[in-house]
C-alpha cells in the first residue's frame, strides 16, 4: 500500500502532523533520519515524500541529520518518486544566503546581508555599518540562531573577543542592517501546496523567538523590535491579509519546487517590506489557529491525502 513518509528529525514538531493525517485516515510512515542506512542498490518504496528537515537539527543533537537528508532525496529523486520540499528546498532550508538571492532574482527586498567567515572578517564585515544598528545572525539557523542586535561597532567586537561568541555550525556569520519596525510585530505567511494559507502577526516585543511551534522554547535572549511591552498573544493570525508580496512569494516557491513554507518579512517605518526568512519545515501555532479557526497541519494533511 502506498503511503506519505514524513522524513524529519524532530518527534515533537512532527506530532501536530501525524495526529491530523490520522484524524482524516492517510496512511504514512516516518523517517527519522538522525541516523541510518541507505542502500544505493535498492529502490525506494512507492509513496509520497515529504521532508521536515531542519536547519536547527544540530541544536537536538542531530547534527548530520540535513547532510544524510540531502543523499536520501537525491534517491528518491534519482528514482522518480514523488518528493515535496526536495532537495531544492533543504538547500535553501541551510543557508540564509541562497535565500536571499532566490528572493532577490524575483525583485524581493532584503535586508543588507554581508557573510562573513573567521572573527576578522565578521569585524571588517561591521565596518559597512559603522552608522547604523546592525545584527548578526548564522546562515544555516533556525530558532533564531545567533540573532543579536549591536548598536555599535565596540560592542560586536567585544561579543566577538569573548567566550560568549557563537560559532555558526557552518562557519558562517550574517552581518545585516538593522530593520527598524515602527511596531514591534513581523508577519509570517504560510503557503501549502505552494499556495497562500494564512499570515499571522508575531509579538517581538520581548525579542525575535519566532517558532511557532507549542513545542519550542528558548531561553536566551534575541534581537527586539521595540521595547513597548503589552500583554497580547505572541501569535495572531491576521484576518483576510492580502499584499502583492504574497504572488512574488508564491513565484519564489514554484520556482525552487517547494510546496510547503513560511516565509517571515518585516515593515520598515515607510511601510516597506524587508524579507528575511524562508522556513520550508513551519509549524503552527494551536492558540491562534483555534482562535481564527483556521489550521495549518490539517491544511498539510489535506494536500499530502491529495498528493498520494
Amino acid at each position: 500500500m502506498k503511503k506519505v513518509y514524513i522524513i524529519h528529525e524532530n518527534s515533537e514538531w512532527t506530532q501536530h502532523l501525524t495526529n491530523r493525517l490520522d484524524e482524516i485516515g492517510v496512511p504514512y510512515e516516518e523517517w527519522h533520519l538522525d541516523k541510518g542506512r541507505l542502500d544505493l542498490s535498492k529502490e525506494p518504496p512507492e509513496g509520497v515524500f515529504y521532508n521536515r528537515m531542519s536547519a536547527s537539527s544540530h541544536t537536538r543533537g542531530h547534527r548530520f541529520a540535513p547532510e544524510f537528508t540531502a543523499q536520501v532525496l537525491s534517491w528518491l529523486e534519482g528514482h522518480g518518486r514523488a518528493v515535496l520540499n526536495g532537495t531544492r528546498a533543504l538547500q535553501l532550508e541551510v543557508s540564509k544566503v541562497l535565500q536571499y538571492l532566490e528572493l532577490n532574482k524575483f525583485g524581493i527586498k532584503t535586508p543588507r546581508t554581508i557573510a562573513a567567515v573567521g572573527k576578522e572578517q565578521i569585524l571588517e564585515a561591521a565596518t559597512e555599518f559603522m552608522d547604523t544598528p546592525f545584527i548578526t545572525k548564522h546562515n544555516r539557523a533556525g530558532k533564531g540562531l545567533g540573532v543579536q542586535l549591536f548598536q555599535t561597532y565596540d560592542g560586536l567586537k567585544s561579543y566577538v573577543d569573548s567566550p560568549m561568541f557563537e560559532e555558526p555550525i557552518d562557519g558562517i556569520t550574517l552581518i545585516q542592517e538593522y530593520i527598524q519596525a515602527p511596531e514591534s510585530y513581523i508577519t509570517r505567511c504560510e503557503f501549502v501546496g505552494g499556495k497562500f494559507v494564512y499570515a499571522v502577526k508575531v509579538d517581538t516585543s520581548e525579542g525575535f523567538q519566532l517558532c511557532p511551534a507549542d513545542a519550542c522554547h528558548i531561553g536566551d535572549l534575541f534581537c527586539p523590535v521595540g521595547e513597548e511591552k503589552v500583554e497580547k498573544p505572541k501569535f495572531e493570525i491576521i484576518d483576510s491579509f492580502s499584499d502583492p508580496i504574497i504572488q512574488k512569494y508564491e513565484q519564489v516557491l514554484a520556482s525552487n519546487q517547494i510546496q510547503v513554507a513560511g516565509i517571515e518579512f518585516i515593515r520598515n517605518a515607510a511601510g516597506d517590506i524587508y524579507t528575511y526568512d524562508i522556513n520550508t519545515n513551519t509549524n503552527y501555532n494551536s492558540d491562534a489557529e483555534a482562535k481564527a479557526q483556521k489550521f495549518g497541519m490539517l491544511e498539510l494533511a489535506k494536500f499530502l491525502n491529495s498528493q498520494l
